[in-house]
């Protein structure tokens, strides 16, 4: 039974705090775990915590990025631990969904960033595309992606709150979704020949240190991308929406170790350390393969 087909006050429980009433679907499909919430709460905070100091001691565009990520993820999972409490308030579903769809479009441009940084240091000789373009043409992608992936996600959480039917925001989620995933294996492949062109170069530590992160980091996100596309082509009420756990270690997991590997191996610390000239955005777009 959907909350729309109940016989509570639809209001008193999209807008209260009520726990989940046996026999009455909330939008999840499940009560979101306190713990995990509280847990990834944690993590985020300290990520964006490191990231903010970071983006204040060495000023690039991969901490701030980061940052940024860091705290939209934050806010997301404040969403669910939010839910866990108060399993049917729609204010706290939207915070979530919005804003855990948003938060990897970040990851993925301090990736973008991250590369231009290596390709400038070690030799544009080495990429297949000057380094601008990697930021510009997939983080361009991204953001169209995002936004449709936001309106679809807005349609379908609107249309489970009110017992209706979410094919067709779930239909516009899949759709951003799969242009993100076409756009990310097309970085992939890239990134991998730049990989193998300098694999047998003899690189500063800090150089070969980031691209492994970089590596890892990649890898994640593109494994929480191939998630939540059979997720959503799965549909609203299929069996990865509708259990928490797959949740937790493909999508929260995945962006977490993402975030995380950089504060291990920090762009913004280890080629700064080996003399590589500070790249701004501004001072990225200029390099070219000449």
């Amino acid at each position: 039974m959907s909350i729309a087909d109940g016989s509570y006050a639809r209001g008193d429980l999209l807008n209260g705090c009520k726990d989940l009433i046996p026999g009455l679907q909330n939008a999840y499909g499940y009560v979101p775990s306190l713990a995990a919430g509280i847990v990834f709460c944690l993590i985020f905070a300290a990520t964006g915590i490191y990231h903010i100091v970071r983006s204040f001691q060495k000023r690039k565009a991969t901490s701030y990025l980061l940052a940024i990520s860091s705290y939209i993820e934050l806010i997301g999972w404040i969403g669910r631990t939010w839910s866990s409490k108060c399993a049917y308030n729609k204010i706290a579903f939207l915070l979530q969904i919005t804003t855990l769809v948003v938060a990897p479009i970040f990851v993925a441009a301090a990736i973008y960033v991250t590369l231009g940084y290596l390709i400038k240091a070690i030799g544009p000789q080495y990429s297949v595309i000057r380094p601008k373009l990697y930021l510009w043409i997939f983080l361009v992608v991204d953001v169209l992606a995002l936004l449709i992936q936001a309106g679809g996600g807005g349609l379908a959480s609107g249309a489970a709150n009110k017992g209706k039917d979410t094919k067709p925001g779930a239909n516009l989620m899949v759709a951003g979704i799969i242009f993100q995933l076409v756009s990310m294996t097309g970085f992939c492949i890239l990134f991998a020949i730049f990989v193998l062109r300098t694999r047998g170069l003899e690189l500063a530590k800090g150089q070969r240190f980031i691209i492994y992160a970089t590596i890892i980091s990649v890898v994640f996100v593109y494994i929480r991308c191939i998630y939540r596309t059979v997720e959503l082509l799965e549909g609203w009420d299929g069996k990865l929406m509708k259990t928490e756990g797959y949740f937790i270690g493909l999508d929260g997991v995945c962006i977490a170790v993402a975030i995380l590997i950089f504060c291990i191996f920090d762009p913004a610390v280890l080629l700064d350390h080996d003399k590589q000239p500070e790249l701004s955005f501004n001072e990225l777009n200029t390099v070219s393969t000449k």
